[in-house]
């Protein structure tokens, strides 16, 4: 397959030119971790991430969702909103957005170029000293800082690339620390542990500042807890001072009542389907309520508005009908745990076929294993990435776990969306396409190359 490129389609010759920079560096799974080479860039800019208040959030699932409501909270406040998230779906450039939208592509180029000659000068010291130039994350890191502060912006919500303590995002001082759920995953890098991947992941936490912590396993939740501890940090936990008190499955989302330490919020839609938004969705409320009013409520019309605004684009996104097409960023079991319980509760689907690709380093046999029982037929497809698990390799796995009748092998997206349809449909007595979908997941990539096959940008 071709070089990791992150679906970039439609640039400008500005921002390919910018792009084939950024990425030609050790991309976002290659990195020496360490925060020096960001440290030493943002000193020679003058800090500016010290020039606004950060929500910083780590986790294993959930965090851009998140990232999301809690910028549509904020922006609601009339505060001025920056938010750093990655992966991108289609443009790089939505990676940095700014009261709520990606940056231009001219405004992209601008930034880079801004910070261009601090990340060349930082470069030489590093190699110098026998390290590497700052890597691709790290750089976006350095714009989306220089971007926020230039804006300026109030508050800036910023999501971890990798881990915690190390990940380059961590030079800011967070108000505000949330941590998503935690499970295994990149194991090469965090540990193989719950309890060590933790242990990473709570080193976003930092003096004085309040962390907003999910339903955690009691391994990872210890280590959270003494990290708290050792910094003085507030506590506001899921299953202590935060409850999703109940939900309802709504038309186009659901219904929740939420309690935070502020009160409790009642008959909040929110336009996002599965139990775990409902969740993420606490998070975000919590974080807003801690960083705006120290713990205190909201107003009900603020909290109605911020919710009912809210997106996540790639995240159980319905993107055609007749039949169905769902894509979802879902990429380990985990993740896969929340697609499948949100297909059965919500879709009221009697027939899936499931298009599939996952990355080398991600636990295929554990995603394939959760998804087995709720797919009637697997098509196994490839993305355009370095990191990609040969579609044929992956297809054997699949086999072992759903039997050779029911996976088919399309290497080619296009060609496995197509045959997937027409599966969905084979057993449609109806003609409409009624109960029968697609399901797209397995990659972030994968989401993102469904999306722009389907027409989204």
């Amino acid at each position: 397959m071709a070089k990791d490129t992150q679906v970039d389609d439609g640039r400008s010759p500005e921002l390919a030119a910018v792009y084939a920079e950024i990425i030609g560096r050790n991309p976002e799974h290659d990195f020496e971790p360490t925060l020096g080479r960001v440290e030493r860039v943002c000193e020679l800019l003058g800090d500016p991430q010290r020039a606004f208040r950060t929500i910083h959030l780590t986790g294993t699932n959930g965090k851009t969702s998140t990232a999301r409501m809690i910028e549509s909270l904020v922006r609601e406040q009339g505060l001025r909103t920056g938010r750093f998230t990655s992966p991108h779906l289609t443009s790089i450039t939505e990676r940095i957005a700014i009261d709520g939208e990606p940056v231009t592509e001219q405004r992209f180029v601008e930034i880079f170029r801004d910070v261009e000659p601090y990340v060349r000068m930082v470069d030489d010291e590093s190699v110098a000293a026998g390290g590497p130039r700052l890597s691709f994350f790290e750089v976006l890191t350095v714009m989306a800082f220089a971007a926020f502060a230039d804006a300026p912006v109030d508050v800036a919500i910023i999501e971890v690339g990798l881990g915690g303590s190390w990940d380059s995002t961590n030079v800011v001082d967070g108000d505000v620390a949330v941590v998503t759920p935690i499970a295994i995953d990149h194991e090469r890098w965090l540990g193989h542990s719950v309890a060590e991947i933790a242990r990473t992941k709570a080193g976003i936490i930092k003096d004085g500042a309040t962390a907003v912590v999910a339903q955690q396993p009691e391994d990872a939740e210890r280590e959270i807890v003494d990290a708290a501890a050792a910094r003085g940090a507030r506590l506001v936990r899921e299953g202590l001072e935060l409850e999703v008190v109940q939900r309802l499955v709504a038309v186009g989302g659901q219904l929740l009542d939420l309690r935070t330490p502020g009160g409790l919020y009642t008959e909040i839609f929110l336009p996002l389907h599965g139990e775990h938004q409902a969740h993420n969705a606490l998070l975000a409320l919590a974080a807003v309520e801690a960083l705006v009013t120290g713990g205190a409520a909201l107003p009900a019309d603020i909290v109605e508005a911020g919710f009912a605004g809210a997106t996540s684009p790639g995240r159980l996104e319905v993107l055609r009908s007749s039949p169905t097409i769902i894509v979802d960023a879902a990429h380990n079991p985990a993740g896969a745990e929340a697609l499948v319980g949100t297909l059965d509760e919500t879709f009221g689907l009697t027939r899936v076929v499931a298009v599939v690709a996952i990355l080398a380093d991600k636990d295929a046999e554990g995603f394939l294993s959760v998804l087995e029982p709720h797919v009637d037929e697997l098509v196994v497809t490839e993305v355009h990435s370095v990191r990609a698990t040969p579609a044929e390799e992956l297809g054997e796995l699949a086999e072992d776990i759903f039997g050779e009748d029911r996976v088919h092998v399309l290497p080619d997206l296009a060609s496995a969306l197509d045959t997937a349809a027409t599966l969905a449909e084979s057993e449609d007595t109806v003609g409409v396409g009624a109960g029968a979908a697609v399901v797209v997941a397995g990659s972030v990539i994968l989401a993102a190359e469904a999306r722009i096959l389907l027409g989204r940008p």
